[in-house]
């Protein structure tokens, strides 16, 4: 699993010309599902993120969560995150996860966050989406959480 995660003013995800998710202050977050990915990393990542502590707080430090910054966040399925890119000029897809697993497992990591009590909203699984967002900083991180790995620091949420 690998999830680009942005700090941003305000992010939105168009379809077909219509608006079909919008957020102000919080986190965009690209996500890409891999086949091996499993259940445990989903709960995770979502606990990882909603720890994150990368929203200013009135001193203008990073110290800040999402849920205690009143931030919202915008998830967007992303196959293309977890191509593979090292070997010839055309990436390949053969890690990422099927239609409907992906699907599923991304639906079931937006759940995980949203019973942390974090608004998520959601673009368009499989539609070609026009994203955009102002990022805040910038600010942009990207958490890869590969099978049988953790994050770096034990995604015990703590941070100095």
């Amino acid at each position: 699993m690998r999830v680009v995660l942005q700090r941003v003013k305000s992010a939105a995800v168009i379809v077909k010309e219509r608006e079909v998710a919008s957020i102000k202050v919080g986190f965009l977050l690209l996500v890409g599902i891999a086949k091996d990915d499993t259940e445990k990393q989903l709960e995770d990542m979502a606990k990882k993120i909603s720890k994150f502590r990368v929203i200013e707080d009135a001193r203008g430090k990073m110290n800040l969560d999402i849920l205690s910054s009143g931030g919202e966040i915008l998830s967007v399925s992303q196959f293309t995150l977890v191509g593979i890119t090292n070997e010839g000029n055309r990436p390949g897809f053969s890690s990422a996860a099927s239609g409907d697993e992906a699907l599923s497992m991304w639906k079931q990591f937006n759940e995980n966050l949203r019973r942390k009590k974090i608004t998520v909203k959601e673009g368009v699984f499989g539609e070609h989406m026009d994203v955009s967002f102002i990022n805040d900083g910038p600010v942009t991180f990207v958490l890869d959480f590969s099978a049988g790995q953790r994050l770096a620091d034990g995604c015990d949420g703590k941070t100095s």
